[in-house]
Protein backbone atom coordinates (compact mmCIF):
# COMPACT_ATOMS: atom_id res chain seq x y z
CA UNK A 1 0.00 0.00 0.00
CA UNK A 2 1.78 3.06 -1.39
CA UNK A 3 1.13 6.80 1.02
CA UNK A 4 0.48 9.63 -0.33
CA UNK A 5 2.58 12.89 1.06
CA UNK A 6 -1.15 13.97 2.34
CA UNK A 7 -1.48 11.20 4.37
CA UNK A 8 2.09 12.12 6.05
CA UNK A 9 1.29 16.07 6.15
CA UNK A 10 -1.77 14.93 8.45
CA UNK A 11 0.55 12.35 10.48
CA UNK A 12 2.87 15.20 11.49
CA UNK A 13 -0.03 18.07 11.83
CA UNK A 14 -1.69 15.12 14.30
CA UNK A 15 1.59 15.08 15.79
CA UNK A 16 2.76 18.65 16.29
CA UNK A 17 -0.50 20.69 15.56
CA UNK A 18 0.11 23.81 13.59
CA UNK A 19 -1.83 25.94 15.99
CA UNK A 20 1.02 25.48 18.38
CA UNK A 21 3.43 27.28 15.94
CA UNK A 22 4.36 30.91 16.32
CA UNK A 23 1.93 33.20 14.39
CA UNK A 24 4.96 34.02 11.20
CA UNK A 25 6.63 30.70 11.25
CA UNK A 26 7.62 28.86 8.48
CA UNK A 27 6.42 25.16 9.14
CA UNK A 28 4.19 22.55 6.62
CA UNK A 29 5.00 21.99 3.48
CA UNK A 30 8.18 24.11 2.01
CA UNK A 31 9.00 22.60 -0.84
CA UNK A 32 7.62 19.53 -2.95
CA UNK A 33 4.43 18.12 -4.13
CA UNK A 34 1.92 17.39 -1.61
CA UNK A 35 0.61 14.50 -3.48
CA UNK A 36 3.83 12.71 -4.29
CA UNK A 37 3.92 9.08 -2.96
CA UNK A 38 5.87 8.85 -0.11
CA UNK A 39 8.68 6.50 -0.79
CA UNK A 40 11.12 7.15 2.21
CA UNK A 41 11.83 9.58 5.11
CA UNK A 42 14.20 11.27 6.38
CA UNK A 43 14.51 12.89 9.65
CA UNK A 44 16.90 15.76 10.20
CA UNK A 45 16.98 19.05 12.15
CA UNK A 46 18.46 21.12 9.52
CA UNK A 47 18.15 20.86 5.58
CA UNK A 48 22.22 21.01 4.38
CA UNK A 49 23.55 20.21 1.30
CA UNK A 50 24.97 17.36 3.12
CA UNK A 51 21.46 16.46 4.39
CA UNK A 52 20.31 16.26 1.10
CA UNK A 53 22.51 13.96 -0.41
CA UNK A 54 21.74 11.61 2.27
CA UNK A 55 18.35 11.37 1.38
CA UNK A 56 19.21 10.89 -2.07
CA UNK A 57 21.93 8.35 -1.22
CA UNK A 58 19.00 6.23 0.74
CA UNK A 59 16.46 6.62 -1.35
CA UNK A 60 14.50 9.00 0.48
CA UNK A 61 11.90 11.61 -1.43
CA UNK A 62 10.57 13.44 1.70
CA UNK A 63 12.88 15.30 4.32
CA UNK A 64 11.36 16.36 7.62
CA UNK A 65 13.17 18.78 9.40
CA UNK A 66 12.76 20.91 12.51
CA UNK A 67 14.46 24.30 11.49
CA UNK A 68 13.00 25.68 7.96
CA UNK A 69 15.07 25.37 4.68
CA UNK A 70 13.21 28.62 3.57
CA UNK A 71 12.98 31.08 6.40
CA UNK A 72 13.26 34.77 4.98
CA UNK A 73 11.55 35.58 1.75
CA UNK A 74 13.69 34.60 -1.52
CA UNK A 75 15.22 37.19 -3.95
CA UNK A 76 17.04 35.01 -6.03
CA UNK A 77 17.53 31.76 -7.19
CA UNK A 78 21.33 31.75 -7.88
CA UNK A 79 22.50 28.46 -8.44
CA UNK A 80 25.51 29.84 -8.02
CA UNK A 81 25.55 30.84 -4.07
CA UNK A 82 24.55 27.76 -1.49
CA UNK A 83 20.62 29.00 -0.81
CA UNK A 84 20.01 28.57 -4.81
CA UNK A 85 22.19 25.36 -4.82
CA UNK A 86 20.71 23.68 -2.87
CA UNK A 87 17.26 24.33 -4.29
CA UNK A 88 17.72 23.12 -7.52
CA UNK A 89 19.17 19.83 -5.84
CA UNK A 90 15.85 19.26 -3.89
CA UNK A 91 13.86 20.06 -7.36
CA UNK A 92 16.14 18.60 -9.40
CA UNK A 93 15.52 14.82 -7.61
CA UNK A 94 11.86 15.74 -6.60
CA UNK A 95 12.49 16.43 -2.79
CA UNK A 96 10.04 17.20 -0.58
CA UNK A 97 10.76 19.36 2.40
CA UNK A 98 8.11 19.62 5.10
CA UNK A 99 8.92 21.57 8.80
CA UNK A 100 7.48 20.97 12.40
CA UNK A 101 9.48 24.25 13.90
CA UNK A 102 7.47 25.92 17.17
CA UNK A 103 4.70 23.48 16.94
CA UNK A 104 7.17 21.13 17.46
CA UNK A 105 8.30 22.73 20.62
CA UNK A 106 5.15 23.17 22.05
CA UNK A 107 3.77 19.75 21.51
CA UNK A 108 3.00 16.91 23.89
CA UNK A 109 6.26 14.50 23.34
CA UNK A 110 7.62 16.96 21.20
CA UNK A 111 11.16 18.81 21.48
CA UNK A 112 10.94 20.06 25.37
CA UNK A 113 9.64 17.08 26.79
CA UNK A 114 12.18 14.78 25.03
CA UNK A 115 14.94 17.15 26.88
CA UNK A 116 12.72 16.88 30.02
CA UNK A 117 12.75 12.91 29.45
CA UNK A 118 16.32 12.62 28.89
CA UNK A 119 17.31 14.43 31.82
CA UNK A 120 14.57 12.56 34.13
CA UNK A 121 12.27 15.65 35.08
CA UNK A 122 10.23 14.51 37.56
CA UNK A 123 6.55 16.55 38.37
CA UNK A 124 6.85 18.49 34.80
CA UNK A 125 4.37 21.69 33.38
CA UNK A 126 4.81 24.07 31.09
CA UNK A 127 6.99 26.86 31.21
CA UNK A 128 5.99 29.57 29.21
CA UNK A 129 2.22 28.87 29.01
CA UNK A 130 0.54 30.28 25.68
CA UNK A 131 -2.82 29.08 26.26
CA UNK A 132 -5.01 25.80 27.61
CA UNK A 133 -6.71 23.22 25.56
CA UNK A 134 -10.26 23.62 24.51
CA UNK A 135 -12.35 20.70 25.60
CA UNK A 136 -15.31 19.00 23.75
CA UNK A 137 -18.02 16.45 24.15
CA UNK A 138 -18.05 14.21 20.83
CA UNK A 139 -21.62 11.95 21.04
CA UNK A 140 -21.84 8.94 18.84
CA UNK A 141 -24.96 6.59 18.53
CA UNK A 142 -23.40 2.85 17.79
CA UNK A 143 -25.23 -0.39 17.20
CA UNK A 144 -24.71 -2.44 20.30
CA UNK A 145 -22.77 -5.62 18.54
CA UNK A 146 -20.10 -2.84 17.21
CA UNK A 147 -20.11 -0.87 20.46
CA UNK A 148 -16.73 -1.96 21.86
CA UNK A 149 -15.10 -1.54 18.74
CA UNK A 150 -15.56 1.85 18.47
CA UNK A 151 -15.23 2.61 22.13
CA UNK A 152 -11.66 1.19 21.82
CA UNK A 153 -10.37 2.85 18.55
CA UNK A 154 -11.48 6.56 20.13
CA UNK A 155 -9.97 5.49 23.11
CA UNK A 156 -6.75 4.50 21.55
CA UNK A 157 -7.12 8.05 19.08
CA UNK A 158 -6.58 10.32 22.68
CA UNK A 159 -10.33 10.51 23.74
CA UNK A 160 -11.36 10.13 26.66
CA UNK A 161 -8.85 11.81 28.79
CA UNK A 162 -9.48 12.96 32.33
CA UNK A 163 -6.68 13.78 34.29
CA UNK A 164 -4.50 10.26 34.43
CA UNK A 165 -7.43 8.16 33.09
CA UNK A 166 -7.71 6.94 29.54
CA UNK A 167 -10.55 5.77 27.82
CA UNK A 168 -13.08 7.66 30.23
CA UNK A 169 -17.02 7.44 28.29
CA UNK A 170 -20.89 7.24 29.58
CA UNK A 171 -22.91 4.97 27.75
CA UNK A 172 -26.60 5.01 27.59
CA UNK A 173 -28.82 2.49 25.68
CA UNK A 174 -31.62 3.16 23.52
CA UNK A 175 -33.32 2.94 20.26
CA UNK A 176 -32.50 4.66 16.59
CA UNK A 177 -34.93 4.91 14.01
CA UNK A 178 -33.70 5.11 10.30
CA UNK A 179 -35.75 5.29 6.76
CA UNK A 180 -32.87 4.33 3.74
CA UNK A 181 -33.80 6.43 1.05
CA UNK A 182 -33.32 5.36 -2.87
CA UNK A 183 -29.45 5.34 -3.69
CA UNK A 184 -28.58 4.13 0.02
CA UNK A 185 -26.54 1.40 0.84
CA UNK A 186 -27.55 0.17 4.86
CA UNK A 187 -25.31 -1.91 7.25
CA UNK A 188 -28.78 -2.70 8.37
CA UNK A 189 -32.45 -2.23 7.25
CA UNK A 190 -33.05 -2.24 3.61
CA UNK A 191 -34.80 1.00 1.27
CA UNK A 192 -37.67 2.28 2.17
CA UNK A 193 -38.18 0.51 5.20
CA UNK A 194 -38.27 2.14 8.62
CA UNK A 195 -35.97 0.22 10.71
CA UNK A 196 -35.30 0.10 14.53
CA UNK A 197 -31.96 -1.08 16.05
CA UNK A 198 -31.07 -1.14 19.81
CA UNK A 199 -28.07 1.42 19.80
CA UNK A 200 -25.49 2.91 22.75
CA UNK A 201 -25.46 6.54 23.10
CA UNK A 202 -21.51 6.92 23.57
CA UNK A 203 -20.30 9.93 25.33
CA UNK A 204 -16.84 10.91 25.55
CA UNK A 205 -14.14 13.99 26.10
CA UNK A 206 -11.96 15.35 23.51
CA UNK A 207 -9.73 18.19 22.63
CA UNK A 208 -9.47 20.54 20.03
CA UNK A 209 -6.02 19.09 19.34
CA UNK A 210 -7.44 15.38 18.73
CA UNK A 211 -10.64 16.21 17.97
CA UNK A 212 -9.84 15.37 13.82
CA UNK A 213 -8.13 12.21 14.75
CA UNK A 214 -10.76 10.49 16.81
CA UNK A 215 -13.54 11.45 14.69
CA UNK A 216 -11.55 9.94 11.91
CA UNK A 217 -10.90 6.45 13.93
CA UNK A 218 -14.65 6.37 15.34
CA UNK A 219 -15.87 6.79 11.63
CA UNK A 220 -12.96 4.02 10.05
CA UNK A 221 -14.98 1.79 13.35
CA UNK A 222 -18.02 2.70 12.71
CA UNK A 223 -20.58 -0.28 10.83
CA UNK A 224 -23.04 2.75 9.45
CA UNK A 225 -22.46 4.18 6.01
CA UNK A 226 -23.93 7.37 7.66
CA UNK A 227 -22.76 7.91 10.92
CA UNK A 228 -24.86 10.04 13.62
CA UNK A 229 -22.87 11.96 16.08
CA UNK A 230 -22.74 15.62 18.20
CA UNK A 231 -19.59 17.47 19.08
CA UNK A 232 -20.53 19.98 21.73
CA UNK A 233 -17.98 22.79 23.10
CA UNK A 234 -17.33 22.62 26.64
CA UNK A 235 -16.72 25.75 29.07
CA UNK A 236 -13.55 23.65 30.71
CA UNK A 237 -10.32 24.10 29.94
CA UNK A 238 -7.82 21.70 29.20
CA UNK A 239 -4.53 21.10 29.61
CA UNK A 240 -1.79 24.50 29.73
CA UNK A 241 0.56 24.21 26.50
CA UNK A 242 3.49 26.52 25.32
CA UNK A 243 7.03 26.02 25.18
CA UNK A 244 9.60 24.83 27.25
CA UNK A 245 9.08 22.84 30.50
CA UNK A 246 9.93 22.98 34.09
CA UNK A 247 10.53 19.96 36.61
CA UNK A 248 12.36 18.73 39.53
CA UNK A 249 15.73 16.31 39.09
CA UNK A 250 14.97 12.65 40.73
CA UNK A 251 17.84 14.31 43.39
CA UNK A 252 19.61 17.73 43.79
CA UNK A 253 23.01 17.92 42.83
CA UNK A 254 25.56 20.37 42.12
CA UNK A 255 25.38 22.66 39.19
CA UNK A 256 29.02 21.03 37.69
CA UNK A 257 27.09 18.21 38.12
CA UNK A 258 24.01 18.94 36.50
CA UNK A 259 25.90 20.54 33.73
CA UNK A 260 28.35 17.01 33.30
CA UNK A 261 25.16 15.44 33.38
CA UNK A 262 23.66 17.88 30.52
CA UNK A 263 26.55 17.35 28.24
CA UNK A 264 26.07 13.19 28.35
CA UNK A 265 22.74 12.82 27.90
CA UNK A 266 22.26 15.38 25.38
CA UNK A 267 25.46 13.78 23.52
CA UNK A 268 27.35 17.04 23.94
CA UNK A 269 31.48 17.47 24.21
CA UNK A 270 30.99 21.32 25.61
CA UNK A 271 28.87 23.78 27.21
CA UNK A 272 28.99 26.94 28.62
CA UNK A 273 27.14 27.35 32.56
CA UNK A 274 26.75 30.48 34.64
CA UNK A 275 26.34 30.52 38.49
CA UNK A 276 28.36 28.78 41.08
CA UNK A 277 29.76 25.49 40.07
CA UNK A 278 29.08 23.85 43.83
CA UNK A 279 25.39 25.51 44.57
CA UNK A 280 22.99 22.50 44.93
CA UNK A 281 20.29 22.57 42.35
CA UNK A 282 16.79 20.20 42.18
CA UNK A 283 14.24 22.60 39.91
CA UNK A 284 15.16 23.25 36.63
CA UNK A 285 13.69 24.58 33.22
CA UNK A 286 14.62 23.96 29.87
CA UNK A 287 13.78 25.51 26.47
CA UNK A 288 15.11 24.10 23.60
CA UNK A 289 16.65 26.16 20.63
CA UNK A 290 16.96 30.11 21.38
CA UNK A 291 14.93 30.91 25.11
CA UNK A 292 17.23 33.32 26.45
CA UNK A 293 14.71 35.91 26.38
CA UNK A 294 12.96 33.32 28.82
CA UNK A 295 15.11 33.07 31.69
CA UNK A 296 12.90 35.40 34.07
CA UNK A 297 9.94 32.89 33.21
CA UNK A 298 12.43 29.94 34.75
CA UNK A 299 12.73 32.17 38.15
CA UNK A 300 9.26 33.31 38.51
CA UNK A 301 8.25 29.64 38.36
CA UNK A 302 11.42 28.72 41.12
CA UNK A 303 14.18 27.08 38.94
CA UNK A 304 17.51 26.90 40.06
CA UNK A 305 19.06 26.53 36.93
CA UNK A 306 17.57 27.26 33.49
CA UNK A 307 19.41 25.29 30.27
CA UNK A 308 19.00 26.92 26.92
CA UNK A 309 21.08 27.88 23.73
CA UNK A 310 22.31 30.84 22.49
CA UNK A 311 22.48 32.61 25.38
CA UNK A 312 24.27 36.34 24.79
CA UNK A 313 26.68 38.28 27.21
CA UNK A 314 24.06 40.67 28.88
CA UNK A 315 21.11 37.97 29.77
CA UNK A 316 24.01 35.83 31.59
CA UNK A 317 25.15 39.10 33.17
CA UNK A 318 21.37 40.01 34.20
CA UNK A 319 20.67 36.38 35.15
CA UNK A 320 23.89 35.77 37.43
CA UNK A 321 23.05 39.30 39.07
CA UNK A 322 19.68 37.79 39.11
CA UNK A 323 20.66 34.59 41.52
CA UNK A 324 19.82 32.26 38.42
CA UNK A 325 22.38 29.74 37.21
CA UNK A 326 22.33 29.23 33.50
CA UNK A 327 23.48 26.05 31.01
CA UNK A 328 23.81 26.79 27.37
CA UNK A 329 24.80 23.57 25.85
CA UNK A 330 23.57 24.84 22.28
CA UNK A 331 20.89 25.27 20.09
CA UNK A 332 21.64 21.95 18.04
CA UNK A 333 20.59 20.02 21.29
CA UNK A 334 16.96 20.16 19.57
CA UNK A 335 18.63 17.25 17.14
CA UNK A 336 17.43 14.41 20.31
CA UNK A 337 13.76 15.13 18.79
CA UNK A 338 14.49 13.58 15.66
CA UNK A 339 14.66 9.91 17.58
CA UNK A 340 10.88 10.76 18.77
CA UNK A 341 9.64 11.64 14.86
CA UNK A 342 11.14 8.75 14.21
CA UNK A 343 9.29 6.56 16.30
CA UNK A 344 5.91 8.15 15.84
CA UNK A 345 6.00 7.27 11.88
CA UNK A 346 7.27 4.01 12.76
CA UNK A 347 4.39 3.31 14.64
CA UNK A 348 2.24 5.04 12.45
CA UNK A 349 3.09 2.49 9.39
CA UNK A 350 5.66 0.12 10.73
CA UNK A 351 7.81 -1.40 7.45
CA UNK A 352 5.53 0.09 4.88
CA UNK A 353 7.38 3.12 4.54
CA UNK A 354 11.47 3.03 5.48
CA UNK A 355 12.27 6.18 7.45
CA UNK A 356 15.54 7.34 8.49
CA UNK A 357 17.22 9.46 11.35
CA UNK A 358 19.62 11.37 9.30
CA UNK A 359 23.11 10.63 10.47
CA UNK A 360 24.60 14.09 9.58
CA UNK A 361 25.72 16.24 12.47
CA UNK A 362 24.49 20.13 11.08
CA UNK A 363 26.15 21.89 14.75
CA UNK A 364 28.02 24.58 12.70
CA UNK A 365 30.01 24.89 16.37
CA UNK A 366 32.61 22.49 17.76
CA UNK A 367 35.14 22.91 21.11
CA UNK A 368 38.74 22.69 21.29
Amino acid sequence: MSISGRELIRVMDDYASPKYAWAKDRIGLQVGNPDAEVKGILVTLDVTEAVVDEAIQKGANWIVAHHAVIFHPLTHLRTDLPAGRLMAKLMKHDLQVFIAHTNLDATEGGVNDVLAEKLQLEETRVLVTEGTEKLKKLVVFVPMDHHEKVLQAMGEAGAGWIGNYSHCTFNVQGIGTFLPQEGSNPFIGKQGELEKVEEIRLETIITERNQHQVVRAMLQAHPYEEVAYDIYPLDLNGAEWGYGKIGRLKQSMTLKELAEKVKRVYRISGLRMVGDPNKLVEKVAILGGSGARYFMDAKRKGADVYITGDIDFHTAQDALAAGMCLIDPGHHVEHLVVERICQVLKEKWGEKVPVYASQIDTNPFSFV
